[in-house]
């Protein structure tokens, strides 16, 4: 199978696509997120095929998104635990689950609440100025170049 790449994408976005853009990658962090961590979870939780579902562990565990622990010595047996970077990804699935909750709602209701276990609240995925602290709507937000996506080239005259 040919892979897509982004290669000639200078942009944060396709390089965090070539780590969680494929099928399935993202349904395995959400899991990964709501405790699953062993293989047979991960089956048990989607329709995945198995070297399908193993690529995607392999993949996650070469971008440091998960960690391989064993478990078991006989056969041997790991775990996949989210990483410090992995759990980062938190803010995009709520983002995720929040944008089709509201787009792609099912007839009985949203199917899962991210609840903060503190204190058992609903957590929402929000976007804050870092300068004012205000909340930003969508429509109030603009993408603006810094000069770093400017791809290596001949110097121009």
């Amino acid at each position: 199978m040919l892979r897509r790449t982004y290669d000639d994408q200078v942009c944060s976005v396709a390089r965090a696509l070539e780590v969680v853009g494929e099928r399935w990658t993202l349904l395995i962090i959400r899991d990964a997120l709501s405790g699953v961590t062993r293989f047979d979870g991960f089956l048990h939780r989607l329709p995945i095929a198995r070297n399908v579902l193993s690529d995607r562990l392999n993949g996650l565990v070469e971008h440091g998104v998960l960690e391989r622990v064993r478990y078991q010595d006989r056969p041997p047996r790991h775990e996949y635990r989210l990483t410090a970077k992995g759990r980062e990804l938190t803010p995009v699935v709520l983002a995720l689950m929040e944008w089709g909750d509201n787009h792609l709602p099912t007839p009985t209701g949203p199917p899962a609440v991210a609840e903060h276990v503190g204190c058992g609240g609903t957590v929402h995925a929000r976007m804050t100025c870092d300068c004012c602290g205000r909340r930003v709507a969508p429509g109030t937000v603009v993408g603006r170049s810094t000069g770093a996506a400017t791809p290596p080239g001949p110097a121009r005259r």
